[in-house]
C-alpha cells in the first residue's frame, strides 16, 4: 500500500546495450544491470515502472561538460576495439554507444520531469559516471551522467541543482565540474582514506562555489545509522537551504557490507532509509522533481536488492524483504566512526548556519 510520502508514479530509464559494454571479468560488468533487471522483474516491480523512450545523447550535449578531444578519443578507441584510460576503465567496442545512450536516457528523464510529463525517474544506465572528469574518463567512469543531466536542468531555465551522492567513492568528477559555480550544490558521502583520494571536509568550492560542496568522509566500517545521521544532520538541511529546482541522487550502492571492493557495512535497509528521508522531502524542496541516476555496486544480490529497496522508497511502499545484518563492529571501530562524524557534522553546520547568517 502507497504511504503519503511516496510518488504515485516512476519511470525508468533501461535499455540492454547498457550490458554490452565492458569485460565480463571487470567488477562494472554487464551481469550488474541484469542482477537489478531480474530481481525487479521476478518481484513484480518492474511492470509497476513506467518505461521511457529516449535516444543518445548528441556531442554538443556531452560537450556542456566533457572536452570535444576527450569526446572522440573515446568514440575512437570504441571504433577500435577498445583500449585502457587506465587500469580500471576500460573501453571495449560498445562502450562509446552505452555511455552516449547512458547519458542520453539521464538527459531525456531529467527533461520529462522538468515539463511534469513523469513525476521522478530511476536511471539504470551504465558505464556509471560520477569518477569522470571533463577532461578524461576514470575509475570505471566515462561520460558524467549526473553532471550532464544538471547542465541539461539548467539549461532549461531552472536556478539551481543539488547533487546528492551515497556511492561509497568521492564523485571527484562531478565534484570538479561544478567546485567554481554556485548554482549546483554537490553532497558526497564516502569511505576515507579511499579511492579517489578526494572529498575531505575542506573541499568547499571556490569563487562562486564557495559553500556548495559539501563532503562527509567517513572511516571504514560505517554502518546505517551512521549514513542516516549525516544524511539526517547535513544532506537535508543544506538541501533546504539551497533551495534547488531539482535534485539529483548518484546512486552508489558499493558500500553495502557484502560489496567485495569497499570496506563499509550498510545493509540495503539503509539505502532504502536514505531514500525515505529524501522522497519525504522533495515535494517540499522542489516540486517533486527528483532524479535517481545509478553509480557503483558490485556484489550482485546486493546492488539487485538495495535498487529494489530504492524504488520501493521512492513509490512509498514497505520494505519487502529485510537484508542481512552485517558482522559487528569493534567497539573502538565504532567509537572512530562516531568521533569523525561529528566532527564533519559540527564542521558542516557551522558552516550552513554561517552562509544562513549572511
Amino acid at each position: 500500500m502507497a504511504l503519503r510520502w511516496g510518488i504515485r508514479m516512476l519511470s525508468c530509464i533501461y535499455n540492454p546495450i547498457f550490458q554490452e559494454h565492458g569485460e565480463p571479468w571487470h567488477p562494472e560488468k554487464g551481469q550488474r544491470l541484469a542482477a537489478v533487471v531480474s530481481r525487479l522483474q521476478r518481484s513484480g516491480l518492474w511492470d509497476e515502472l513506467t518505461h521511457l523512450e529516449f535516444g543518445s545523447a548528441t556531442v554538443e550535449k556531452v560537450g556542456w561538460v566533457h572536452d570535444y578531444d576527450y569526446i572522440e578519443h573515446l568514440k575512437y578507441l570504441s571504433e577500435h576495439g577498445g583500449g585502457s584510460l587506465d587500469p580500471d576503465t576500460c573501453a571495449t567496442e560498445k562502450t562509446y554507444e552505452a555511455a552516449m545512450l547512458a547519458t542520453g536516457g539521464c538527459i531525456t528523464a531529467t527533461e520529462a520531469v522538468i515539463r511534469a510529463e513523469i513525476q521522478s525517474a530511476i536511471c539504470l544506465v551504465r558505464p556509471p559516471g560520477h569518477h569522470a572528469l571533463p577532461n578524461r574518463g576514470m575509475g570505471f567512469c566515462f561520460f558524467n551522467n549526473v553532471a550532464i543531466a544538471a547542465e541539461a536542468a539548467l539549461r532549461m531555465g531552472l536556478s539551481r541543482a543539488a547533487i546528492l551522492d551515497f556511492d561509497a567513492h568521492h564523485g571527484n568528477g562531478t565534484q570538479d565540474c561544478f567546485y567554481h559555480r554556485g548554482d549546483v550544490l554537490y553532497f558526497s558521502i564516502h569511505q576515507s582514506p579511499f579511492y579517489p583520494g578526494t572529498g575531505t571536509v575542506d573541499e568547499v568550492g571556490v569563487g562562486a562555489g564557495a559553500g556548495t560542496t559539501i563532503n562527509m568522509p567517513l572511516p571504514e566500517g560505517a554502518r546505517d545509522q551512521h549514513y542516516l545521521h549525516a544524511w539526517r544532520e547535513v544532506a537535508m538541511p543544506a538541501v533546504r537551504s539551497f533551495q534547488p529546482d531539482i535534485l539529483f541522487i548518484s546512486a552508489g550502492y558499493d558500500a553495502h557490507w557484502r560489496d567485495p571492493l569497499v570496506q563499509m557495512q550498510l545493509t540495503a535497509d539503509g539505502f532504502y532509509g536514505i531514500m525515505h528521508e529524501t522522497v519525504s522531502a522533495v515535494a517540499e524542496l522542489c516540486a517533486g522533481r527528483l532524479v535517481v541516476i545509478l553509480e557503483g555496486g558490485y556484489d550482485l544480490k546486493a546492488l539487485a536488492l538495495s535498487v529494489e529497496n530504492t524504488i520501493l522508497a521512492m513509490l512509498g511502499e514497505e520494505i519487502r524483504q529485510a537484508d542481512d545484518s552485517p558482522p559487528a563492529l569493534h567497539p573502538e571501530q565504532h567509537k572512530r566512526i562516531n568521533q569523525y562524524l561529528e566532527h564533519a557534522i559540527r564542521v558542516h553546520q557551522d558552516r550552513l548556519q554561517l552562509a544562513t547568517d549572511e
